[in-house]
């Protein structure tokens, strides 16, 4: 396998994650977003929107994050990042949206990019902006996690709920975003670092990694 990704992508953090938890190796290459790297003709070749990450498995070429994690748990089903039942999937699928529909994309490099040069967006508006988005997110899943969760964003284990929110843990601080208001968020997020997998998937673990 290989995962075209960037070392500060909270959807290719997703990934990483689920490829740690299911014990996968994958070699990495890396698409500077900061430098437009990922837009380059060889890259959108593999994929077309193009964005990272993307992940080459055997030729066939695998985009968007939940599509990717969702292959995974089926192609490589232990252990399991979905629950057993339709119900509680259901459940850890919405969680996982919230994140992945309604939180991320808004705050993304080329959106926020987008705000600076075409509506002249100043630092302020931008901090203001991506805290706005953030905490509309994390007050929803907030109570999500109280209600279904037991260490973990859902249940005992990992899910991809959680796959999504440790990434966008560390986007919130990363922008100094105040997470007071969400205890159990980041009780879930600080029982996942104690996790190996969690560990080895953080962006300061990344060989492209440079702290900047």
């Amino acid at each position: 396998m290989i995962l075209h990704g960037y070392w500060r992508s909270g959807t290719a953090y997703r990934v990483r994650i689920a490829l740690a938890l299911k014990g996968l190796a994958y070699d990495q290459v890396t698409h500077d977003l900061r430098r437009g790297e990922q837009r380059a003709p060889d890259y959108a070749a593999l994929n077309p929107q193009p964005l990272v990450p993307a992940l080459n498995v055997d030729g066939m070429v695998l985009t968007q994050s939940p599509a990717i994690l969702e292959w995974l748990d089926e192609r490589h089903p232990d252990p399991p990042l979905l629950p057993a039942s339709a119900d509680a999937r259901a459940i850890v699928r919405a969680m996982a949206a919230i994140v992945a529909c309604d939180i991320h994309p808004l705050n993304n490099l080329r959106v926020l990019d987008t705000l600076r040069t075409e509506f002249d967006a100043t630092p302020d508006a931008i901090k203001r902006w991506i805290a706005r988005w953030i905490g509309d997110g994390f007050t929803a899943l907030e109570v999500l996690v109280q209600r279904h969760g037991d260490g973990f964003a859902y249940g005992n284990i990992p899910t991809i709920a959680d796959c999504h929110l440790v990434p966008q843990l560390y986007a919130a601080r990363r922008f100094a975003v105040d997470l007071t208001p969400y205890p159990a968020l980041v009780a879930a997020d600080a029982r996942a670092a104690d996790l190996d997998a969690f560990k080895s998937a953080h962006p300061d673990r990344q060989p492209d990694a440079d702290h900047a």
